[in-house]
């Protein structure tokens, strides 16, 4: 059981996958017979999702910037850092002073690409000061977690319906 529980806490520190995959993995074991505590599950995931949160956004900028010239890693680093760029630009775009709901709405509306990570990146690179952007972040993956447990809940119970 502990193993699970684990599994659902480090799927949710990937990036890309996160929260948005942790909550339907969780919700997997549970719907297999684990006996596993949902709300539990989803804390275990939210922690997990926002432990890197601080790390990212006082150090990710600076290892980006500095590996993006580099031979190897340079073009994996420039493709982050112009993402972190591009998800602020559009943040900056359309809140305009309400930066914090923005932030807030970009990493809770579960679409490829948006989420603590990138979220955190996009508010590092905004210069927005730390409190708020990591409440905003914490904000944002607590709405995307009851919206992929609805929706995994919602999905899962269809398909053990139908089979």
């Amino acid at each position: 059981m502990l193993v699970h529980y684990l599994i659902v806490f480090f799927v949710s520190m990937v990036p890309l996958i996160e929260l948005r995959g942790a909550i339907p993995i969780a919700v997997g074991f549970i719907e297999n017979g684990y006996e596993l505590s949902l709300p539990l599950c989803y804390v275990v995931a939210v922690v997990g999702n926002m432990i890197p949160v601080p790390i990212i956004f006082f150090f990710a900028r600076k290892v980006l910037e500095w590996g993006a010239d580099k031979p190897v890693i340079g073009k994996l680093f420039t493709f982050f850092l112009e993402k972190g760029h591009k998800g602020g630009q559009k943040l900056q775009e359309k809140a305009g002073r309400g930066l914090f709901w923005a932030l807030f709405l970009f990493v809770g509306i579960p679409l490829p690409g948006t989420g603590a990570w990138t979220g955190t990146l996009a508010a590092s690179l905004l210069d927005m000061d730390f409190k708020s952007s990591v409440m905003a972040v914490l904000l944002g993956v607590i709405l995307a977690g009851i919206i992929m447990g609805l929706v995994s809940a919602g999905a899962f119970g269809a398909i053990g319906a139908i089979f």
